[in-house]
């Protein structure tokens, strides 16, 4: 029987900006930090809001709620012209976004100012534009796909431009913080490599509601000690004003709840 063999396959354009982004992410020291959270008083709140809101936002605003209180969580590291650090004055969030691409799943990212100071309503609108508007209407998105079908070393000088030209820059195209999941899919990494200096992810949700939510983060521009005290705070926000904003959503919703029902055909 004769010996089979493969065949070269070129890398799709998911996968080439996927490339892009884990070279510029190598030679970022990253140290991953993990809490378990008690979030049952979270699980209880979201579940009296229709339509539920993602567990992925109430991570990004929670998040940029406690990095508007500690600008630690919102510098990042650049090496141009000379290393330092860049403080961002807001935040703006990396969100992963998985999408169709022409028949293959592709990750894209969609960015968000100052999440902290949108409602939950807001930002689902964000988010439901994401996953549903066609992906050459979404600007980052079509930013993406224009940059990865430039030849690799073009890409890469790009990358590298916009990640260390200018803190500014890298802050509004890259963001200054990212969330990644997929506990959604039953499954979750215990770690990853990313660009920016911090990025949000969690595992999969416990029964009782606790959940092991991790911190990935530039060592270069945080200690341990910060990042313990931001997840400890991180808690808080969500068990406290992110679920007294979910009680405010489930009020307004009760109004329109009856009216249906005594409207329904033959209530």
């Amino acid at each position: 029987m004769g010996q089979q063999t493969g065949r070269r396959v070129p890398l799709s354009l998911p996968r080439r900006w996927i490339d892009d982004l884990m070279a510029a992410s190598r030679g970022v020291p990253l140290v991953t930090f993990e809490r378990r959270m008690a979030l049952a008083p979270v699980v209880a709140a979201r579940a009296s809001v229709d339509p539920l809101p993602s567990w992925v936002l109430l991570f990004t605003k929670a998040y940029a709620i406690v990095a508007a209180r500690r600008p630690e969580l919102r510098r990042a590291y650049v090496s141009f012209p000379w290393p330092h650090l860049y403080a961002a004055a807001e935040s703006t969030a990396s969100v992963a976004v998985e999408r169709n691409y022409h028949g293959e799943p592709a990750v894209f990212f969609g960015l968000v100012r100052q999440p902290d100071t949108l409602s939950l309503t807001d930002l689902m609108a964000h988010l439901d534009a994401w996953k549903h508007k066609p992906v050459d209407e979404v600007a980052t998105f079509r930013q993406l796909i224009r940059y990865a079908r430039l030849p690799r070393p073009v890409r890469r000088f790009f990358w590298w431009h916009g990640m260390h030209s200018s803190g500014r820059r890298r802050a509004k195209n890259f963001g200054t913080f990212a969330v990644s999941v997929t506990a959604g899919l039953g499954a979750a990494a215990l770690n990853l490599i990313s660009p920016l200096a911090t990025t949000l992810s969690y595992g999969v949700l416990s029964a009782d509601g606790s959940l092991d939510v991790r911190l990935h983060f530039d060592h270069r521009v945080l200690d341990g000690a910060p990042v313990a005290r931001a997840l400890e705070e991180l808690e808080d926000v969500l068990r406290t004003e992110l679920v007294a904003e979910l009680h405010r959503m489930a009020a307004l919703h009760l109004p329109r709840i009856k009216v249906d029902i005594l409207t329904a055909p033959g209530g």
